[in-house]
């Protein structure tokens, strides 16, 4: 959950109109909620920290799992009761009831009005309609902004970068094509318009995300763009060329989530190879077994995975692949459960999650045959992730002893007592850290946004420990 941004100390901001906001779910909700924040302070409105101190609430909402719808209503309810006036966008917000209508009508009547995800002019609209807007929008003069990129909730030296919308696959387990709709590609040249603005802002490091990032062009048929005034197709790897180029003037690093393992990647693996983006690849295989995979109605020749790695790694040795998997999923046998943990330790995941199989309401898995009590899904999330520690813990003890760029991310006094940052095998949130000692030289300092060369010297659970050198 990302909270709303400090109010400015102008006396004259006072008197703006105020909005509340809170984004929840996953990095391209959190895209969502910049866009939305980046129009409302274009427009004059204020944001506040506090639902009593609002004019209206926002809330961004996610609807993937049941735990996420949860959350998302218990939020909408406190909102309600604690300010009123609230607006509902994101995923929740395009669900069905059981009976028809719309599912947060139906339970908060209230609520002034519902969008779906990625929906800022409709969102602009019911604030409008609701709260009046103080003056015409001027982007580049936005307060706490990257210009053209706009308002990041992340914190200033990395940013997410959303390259498409939407999704063409129909997983059986997931929901979020009929909530998100089919693949839209951004236009490249917007893409790099504000990769180029979060570089010039001192981003450090770019999170390239969407729902497929190796589908990214498929809807327009890879058709040519431009940038800079010279033609660039709209494809993977053009972007990621592009975008690797971009960061080398600033020091930066691009990093690559949702990258579907398709036979395309290899030539994005190259230019990881020649340093022009991390050889970090997060990759959603979600199984193993051919059978499972078909009856998740999974894409890209999942059998043939352990091969691709094999070809990764030979081209890039120091690549890093993290992954995420469903144990339990309807009709999985033990049989299949047990090849899913011999492909772990087989093609040494660096980093793996594990979500024991949750059916999620609109999803067609929920009619699939045979579905395993949730005592036995939980077991095997369990014995799942005790073999990817294994995994996990026996890379990290690899890389003791090594010297690695470290991006500092927490550096209380200058890091004179010790930091938290994280490595190119590292993503925000979601990996490991690297544990900062003390520097050895009194002059040595340490700031947040900054690179640093750390000497490993040891492992301590997920995380690195290393002496800034």
């Amino acid at each position: 959950m990302t909270d709303t941004l400090s109010p400015p100390a102008d006396p004259a901001a006072q008197s703006a109109p105020r909005v509340g906001f809170v984004s929840l779910g996953c990095p391209k909700a959190l895209t969502d909620s910049e866009l939305i924040l980046t129009q409302l302070s274009a427009e004059g409105y204020q944001t506040s920290k506090t639902y009593a101190g609002a004019d209206l609430v926002i809330v961004n909402t996610c609807g993937f799992i049941d735990e996420a719808v949860k959350e998302s209503l218990d939020t909408i309810a406190e909102a309600l009761a604690d300010n009123g006036r609230v607006i509902v966008t994101g995923c929740l917000g395009a669900k069905t009831a059981e009976g028809g209508g719309n599912l947060v009508k139906s339970l908060h009547p209230s609520v002034l009005a519902v969008t779906g995800p990625h929906a800022t002019q409709e969102v602009m609209d019911a604030v409008h309609a609701n709260l009046p807007k103080p003056h015409d929008p001027f982007v580049d003069l936005v307060p706490q902004s990257f210009g053209v990129a706009g308002i990041k909730l992340t914190p200033r030296h990395y940013a997410y970068l959303k390259i498409s919308e939407g999704c063409n696959h129909r997983c059986t387990f997931c929901i979020i094509p009929s909530m998100r709709g089919d693949l839209v590609s951004r236009p490249i040249g917007d893409v790099l318009k504000e990769a180029q603005a979060l570089f010039e802002g001192g981003v450090k490091e770019l999170l390239v995300i969407s729902q497929d990032t190796s589908a990214y062009g498929v809807d327009v048929q890879y058709r040519t763009g431009f940038w800079n005034g010279k033609p660039t197709k709209t494809r993977t790897l053009e972007l990621v060329r592009a975008l690797g180029e971009l960061a080398a003037p600033h020091g930066a690093w691009v990093r690559l989530h949702y990258v579907y393992p398709y036979p395309s990647v290899d030539d994005i693996v190259a230019l990881m190879a020649d340093g022009l983006v991390l050889p970090y690849l997060d990759v959603p295989f979600q199984h193993s077994h051919p059978d499972v995979l078909r009856r998740m109605r999974r894409p890209a020749s999942g059998e043939r995975n352990l091969e691709r790695l094999a070809r990764w790694r030979e081209s890039c040795p120091q690549l890093v692949v993290r992954s995420t998997f469903i144990a339990g999923f309807p009709g999985e046998t033990e049989e299949e459960f047990e090849h899913l943990l011999d492909f772990m330790r087989q093609a040494r995941i660096d980093r793996a999650g594990c979500f024991a199989y949750s059916p999620v309401e609109g999803a067609s898995a929920n009619a699939l045959p045979d579905p395993l009590p949730q005592v036995l899904r939980q077991q095997r999330r369990e014995r799942f992730m005790a073999v990817a520690e294994e995994v996990s813990s026996a890379k990290l003890r690899e890389r003791v002893g090594a010297t690695m760029q470290v991006l500092v991310d927490s550096a209380p006094a200058l890091g004179r007592k010790g930091a938290l940052g994280r490595s190119y095998a590292d993503a925000p949130e979601i990996d490991g850290v690297v544990r900062l000692l003390p520097p050895e030289k009194i002059s040595k300092t340490l700031k947040v946004g900054q690179f640093t060369q750390a000497r490993i010297v040891g492992t301590e659970g997920h995380d690195l420990l290393a002496l800034p050198i």
